[in-house]
């Protein structure tokens, strides 16, 4: 799983630098990525972190070396957890191809609820800057992967086939996407992930 690292750096003796007393890397980061969602990332300046953190502006590259820097680690950490959270789901040998999807789903979800904010971002990057571009190009990635998983339960017969995979995956994965625009953070990310689940695969049809 991606982790945000503490410190700014490493001492030579290897010990972390945090930076300045109050603050350190992510405590920084945290509160960028909540600015960024509430004012966009284009118009967030650096002197509009300095204030919601209570530091001067300069103060600030004691912490980071930039804003695009913060904004390159909070996209990381959306993606980097999802691919992770793919990787596992891959690496269940034992599972069919509708099960592999269904656990796609489902860690989708739980990741999404985990790393609200960060998700939150990526899904509003429009690739305005390098970082954004890197973060779009990962995204067409782990969208191919998706798809790939829905082509291998529908060729196995778990699913209807008479759908391009990737408008499937795209209808599924956009109604996980979704879930920024209501989810609060404190939601219970298994049970919700379950309800997901079973609504993409199962539909709204009483089964009597």
């Amino acid at each position: 799983m991606a982790e945000v690292s503490g410190g700014a750096g490493v001492r030579p003796g290897g010990a972390p630098r945090r930076g300045r007393p109050g603050h350190d890397q992510a405590s920084v980061l945290r509160v960028a990525i909540d600015l960024f969602n509430r004012q966009g990332y284009d118009a967030t300046s650096v002197g509009d972190l300095a204030r919601e953190l209570g530091l001067t502006k300069s103060a600030i590259y004691h912490h980071v070396p930039s804003k695009e820097h913060l904004l390159e680690r909070a996209l990381d950490e959306a993606l980097g957890e999802l691919s992770s959270a793919l990787d596992a789901v891959g690496a269940e040998a034992s599972y069919s191809p509708e099960q592999r999807l269904r656990a796609a789903v489902r860690a989708s979800v739980v990741v999404l609820a985990g790393h609200l904010p960060a998700v939150t971002l990526l899904l509003r990057v429009r690739g305005n800057t390098p970082a954004e571009q890197a973060a779009l190009a990962r995204r067409r990635d782990i969208d191919q992967r998706l798809a790939e998983m829905v082509r291998e339960a529908a060729d196995a017969g778990a699913i209807r086939d008479d759908i391009d995979p990737l408008v499937i995956s795209r209808l599924i994965f956009g109604m996980v996407n979704s879930l920024t625009e209501w989810l609060r953070p404190d939601g219970e990310a298994e049970a919700l992930a379950d309800t997901v689940a079973t609504l993409a695969f199962d539909g709204l049809t009483r089964h009597r």
